[in-house]
């Protein structure tokens, strides 16, 4: 055959794919949306639309609430996913036009499904609704629901508190990436029906900082009815932000711009990347690292802390999830080598700073080694750490639920990673890979052996069963009942799971004598 011959072929094949192409997409699944028409494309059987506007542009209400998005004529592609939130650690597309969401359904056939809304994480500072491990294709697949991910502003431009700085347009500024996660359950509501969902049946659940905004959407009043579930993988917010603090944090990052506490016009439009640049100012209340912006009891939008003094009465009626790791500080302090070589006379000095609750660490060493003998330097660290640290807000969540008599089940996941020798264990973030049912997925570090499947398997279905009726009980995992005092029944998932009442309750009761604070409040 020519050369010539060669190019020809190669270039009418190349035109037929390119034909193809758009004519799978001329040809994907349309739903219509309130604000119109939107394009999506099919996997493995289920409808998948990315992108789909819910919030207009917020650059120009900057600190403010979002507006709904201008209704558009004709079909808007809903093929690729929308730009994330200003942010420091991301290598995806951002911009202050980030209001955007993503569907996973198995059918446009007027169906009332179960809706599943997922919260990402990052700690109110990073991340999108974007990520690999929350692809929905799986969950919606296994279980016949409808699975969305949000994004949402974070950061500075979704929880920086002005309302002490600005004029009265500003009340509201330190929640506005709570109130756009409120559009987003707004817009489900109105919706999610041409999807194949139930509004009258959706659960709001998130991991991490994800997490910590469903609690926190929990006691806030506009969110009320949004949704009928919630699940939180260890999301262990029990206080937000207060407004003395919150105007602390707003002062200092103003001066790290060079900007007077009363230019908050100058600050709402100064270039994005120059605020951003900004987070990396030192915070002026915590003992390390950069500045913080999180969710601000502000009086209006947030009126209470959303579990202190007690758990919120407006959500009472909403079953919940509360759901932790055993190893969660291996993901935070995994990263030094030097933490998987200690000594015991390094321990102490290296113990101390990483501890929340306020407890003596040579008393907790001692405690440690009463308890487990057989423990390294090192794997007290881990432990002590995330008894100290990441564990006891989840307590919190649970023992308040109880007391007021909400329905609330609770899970520690033991099942660990079986890559890098072990070290990560059941690392903080390592369920969210088994409850989407995403082993392979970039991030996940499960492995795909039978050993993951299995855990998968149990906290996949366990999570649609809850979605469905509101109990995680299921044929997939053994009968799991109600955390209630002084019983504290959890469910420990494993490749076994079972119930266990009160895990770890030494570790628990040495940690209990001191008050916890979560950092940054």
């Amino acid at each position: 055959m020519t050369t010539h011959r060669r190019a020809v072929l190669a270039a009418a094949a190349a035109t037929l794919a390119a034909a193809t192409g758009a004519r799978a997409a001329i040809e994907g699944p349309i739903a219509a949306t309130r604000y119109g028409r939107v394009r999506g494309a099919e996997v493995d059987g289920i409808k998948v639309f990315k992108g789909v506007r819910y919030g207009a542009d917020t650059a120009p209400r900057r600190f403010r609430p979002a507006l709904p998005p201008e209704p558009w004529t004709g079909v808007a592609d809903a093929l690729a996913y929308g730009p994330a939130s200003p942010q420091l650690k991301t290598a995806e597309a951002v911009s202050e036009d980030c209001l955007f969401l993503n569907v996973w359904t198995p059918a446009l056939d007027g169906k009332k499904r179960p809706v599943m809304v997922y919260v990402h994480g990052g700690a109110h500072a990073s991340g999108s609704g974007s990520d690999p491990l929350y692809d929905g294709v799986r969950l919606a697949r296994r279980g016949d629901v409808v699975v969305v991910t949000v994004n949402h502003r974070l950061n500075v431009f979704g929880y920086c508190y002005l309302a002490e700085l600005g004029g009265p347009d500003l009340a509201d500024s330190g929640n506005v990436g709570n109130l756009d996660l409120v559009m987003a359950l707004e817009w489900v509501r109105d919706n999610i029906a041409a999807f194949g969902g139930d509004p009258g049946n959706v659960t709001a659940f998130g991991q991490s900082g994800g997490g910590a905004k469903v609690v926190t959407l929990m006691a806030m009043p506009v969110a009320k009815g949004l949704f009928h579930k919630a699940a939180t993988m260890s999301g262990q917010h029990v206080t937000a932000m207060g407004p003395i603090h919150a105007t602390i944090r707003a002062r200092t990052f103003m001066e790290a711009l060079g900007l007077r506490p009363d230019q908050v016009d100058v600050l709402r439009a100064l270039p994005a990347e120059r605020l951003v640049a900004a987070l990396k100012t030192p915070d002026p209340l915590e003992r390390k690292g950069s500045i913080l912006f999180w969710s601000v009891m502000d009086g209006g939008v947030l009126p209470r802390h959303p579990f202190y003094p007690d758990a919120p009465r407006q959500s009472a009626q909403i079953p919940m999830i509360i759901g932790n790791t055993h190893d969660e500080t291996r993901a935070f302090l995994g990263g030094d080598p030097r933490n998987f070589a200690l000594t015991w006379e390094e321990l102490p000095q290296r113990l101390g700073p990483e501890l929340v609750l306020d407890v003596a660490p040579r008393q907790v060493i001692a405690r440690y080694r009463e308890l487990y003998p057989h423990y390294t330097p090192s794997e007290v660290f881990f432990a002590a750490t995330t008894a100290g640290r990441s564990w006891p807000g989840h307590l919190i969540q649970a023992e308040q639920r109880a007391r007021i008599g909400a329905p609330a089940w609770m899970y520690q996941l033991d099942f660990g990673s079986p890559l890098d020798g072990g070290k990560l264990r059941a690392f903080h973030s390592f369920d969210i890979a088994l409850v989407f049912d995403n082993l392979g997925a970039p991030g996940s570090k499960t492995g795909t052996g039978p050993a993951a499947r299995a855990v998968a398997r149990q906290m996949s279905e366990a999570f649609l069963a809850f979605a469905r009726t509101g109990d995680p009980n299921c044929a997939a995992i053994p009968a799991w009942g109600k955390y209630e005092l002084p019983k504290r029944a959890t469910m420990v998932f494993d490749e076994t799971s079972m119930m266990v009442d009160d895990p770890r309750r030494e570790e628990r009761e040495l940690f209990a004598v001191a008050p916890f604070l979560k950092e940054g409040t």
